[in-house]
């Protein structure tokens, strides 16, 4: 039987880091930890993660510190934690059109085409790395003055070299939802996949002032015209595609009749256990992702 239990992780979680936090702002045991000649680098190119891949599975390639020596002082690097006594660090590669030397650009792949095929372990350490990296390169200026950052913590911080503003990451939270009414579940077909008949679960970004649950019956209502209530939460995922987490829920439908905003949604169906079993004349989501556990734990009972 599918195991349901709400506290298994979902994929991209389940880091085997200890991320050890609380030592981030010890400059010196963060640089011994770097010039460590058994740290490993998880390096970022251009938003993607350098991977092996086979017929049917993938891994998650490291490097180590000479590998990227020739990286310029300016690239982004943030310690990630460590793991089996190992310490990891991210390093982002983008600036160079080689990034590293006797691998082929293409050998570095993008997560959500690759995610399914990897370990889990592995899959979570590469989104740690790749947030964290986005976060880094598109946040070298301050939002409050303009002026010029830089990185602290061990590259978990930025601090503004003018107004002295102290900048974090971010993680937006989004709201991604199982509509269920009796033996019927409610799937859409989102507008940014046009070019397939790909139905998932729908979602959207959890507004200023408003609780999860007022996001999902918000989300639910503005895409479908559907009315939800006992809204519960499942369980939750890393998105860092850019820089999200989805938190999954599941609501009871309280009106059927579909009316999609056709700006977000294409098509919105009622499916039952039968038709989601055995697809015919659409695609399910990435089996990697939260959408794809909301359904196929409901379809498991």
């Amino acid at each position: 039987m599918t195991d349901i239990h709400p506290y298994r992780p979902n994929a991209l979680a389940g880091s085997p880091l200890d991320r050890a936090g609380t030592k981030r702002n010890d400059t010196a045991w963060i640089e011994t930890l770097r010039a460590d000649p058994g740290a490993l680098f998880v390096p970022v190119w251009r938003s993607r993660n350098l991977v092996r891949l086979t017929s049917d599975a993938a891994t998650a390639v490291y490097v180590g510190a000479a590998a990227v020596a020739h990286a310029p002082d300016t690239a982004p690097w943030a310690f990630l934690g460590v793991m089996d006594e190992v310490p990891v660090f991210a390093i982002d590669l983008s600036p160079l059109d080689k990034p590293l030397a006797g691998v082929d650009p293409r050998d570095f792949d993008d997560l959500r085409r690759m995610g399914s095929l990897l370990p889990a372990a592995e899959a979570s350490l590469l989104a740690h790395a790749r947030g964290l990296m986005h976060w880094r390169t598109r946040n070298r200026f301050c939002g409050v003055c303009g002026g010029g950052c830089l990185p602290r913590s061990a590259g978990h911080a930025l601090v503004c070299q003018g107004c002295g503003a102290e900048h974090f990451p971010r993680t937006d939270p989004a709201v991604i939802m199982l509509v269920t009414d009796g033996e019927r579940v409610l799937l859409g077909q989102p507008a940014r996949f046009r070019g397939m008949r790909l139905f998932t679960t729908l979602a959207g970004f959890v507004e200023p002032g408003e609780s999860l649950e007022e996001a999902v019956a918000r989300e639910v209502f503005e895409e479908a015209a559907i009315r939800v209530a006992n809204v519960r939460y499942h369980s939750s995922q890393p998105c860092p595609f850019p820089a999200s987490i989805m938190l999954g829920f599941t609501a009871e439908a309280r009106s059927t009749d579909i009316t999609v905003d056709p700006e977000e949604i294409i098509e919105a169906r009622w499916f039952t256990r039968g038709e989601l079993r055995q697809p015919e004349g659409f695609v399910m989501p990435p089996d990697f992702s939260i959408a794809r556990r909301l359904i196929n734990d409901w379809i498991a009972g």
